[in-house]
């Protein structure tokens, strides 16, 4: 069976409630396809609604045995993750 190539999902400077319909069809095509990789450093603001749809995204990703990574996330990203006490969860797809 070919490995399915991986799908890149890169995030916009605003990750907030109005990006959050666009990000999600990005994401839900990607997985559909095989591996994530989505990129994250553009990111200058993050909502907690986004940062949980890329929790459930891993998760579902993980169910269907593909992978699932966040690449280069800002120091943004990465203060809000940890502001929020989600640092635990992101760790194992936090990638640079």
């Amino acid at each position: 069976m070919p490995k399915s190539q991986v799908q890149s999902v890169a995030l916009p400077p605003i990750v907030d409630l109005d990006a959050l319909d666009d990000i999600r069809e990005k994401l839900i095509d990607a997985l559909h396809a095989g591996p994530v990789d989505v990129t994250a450093d553009a990111v200058e603001r993050v909502s907690t609604n986004a940062l949980l749809m890329l929790l459930s995204a891993a998760e579902t990703a993980r169910q269907a045995s593909f992978s699932f990574s966040i690449s280069a996330p800002s120091n943004v990203m990465v203060g809000a993750i940890e502001k929020l006490g989600l640092k635990s969860a992101f760790e194992p797809v936090l990638k640079g």
